[in-house]
């Protein structure tokens, strides 16, 4: 059981490295899927000490909506690729940022133009 445990330990602690490194979207999304498995193989391992069943009901519940969302944030990696050409979390930090200046400065000049 300690062996499980340290595993579930270093997942975590591989999975919070990853998410604080890197800034590929696919790979923070690995790193999330790491910290999740190492949270449930947790669960699992401490139920027993209890008695209750708790662990494998909190198990099948974390897979479903964890396969559920995983889903849904593959599909957005997928469109931002390809809306934008880039995975990079920086890059489209500074697209989204660009885009709100020039919306700000769209606004500005309407103004500006009913103005006149």
């Amino acid at each position: 059981m300690m062996d499980y445990l340290i595993l579930s330990i270093i997942l975590l602690a591989i999975g919070f490295y990853g998410l604080l490194t890197k800034h590929d979207l696919l790979k923070i999304i690995i790193s999330i899927e790491l910290i999740a498995t190492g949270a449930s193989m947790n669960f699992v391992l401490l139920a027993p000490l209890l008695n209750k069943p708790l662990g494998e009901a909190f198990l099948i519940l974390a897979f479903s909506t964890d396969t559920c969302v995983t889903g849904i944030v593959l599909a957005l990696l997928v469109m931002a690729s390809k809306k934008y050409g880039t995975s990079d979390m920086r890059k489209l930090a500074k697209l989204k940022h660009s885009q709100s200046i020039e919306k700000e400065e769209g606004r500005s000049s309407q103004i500006s133009g009913d103005d006149a």
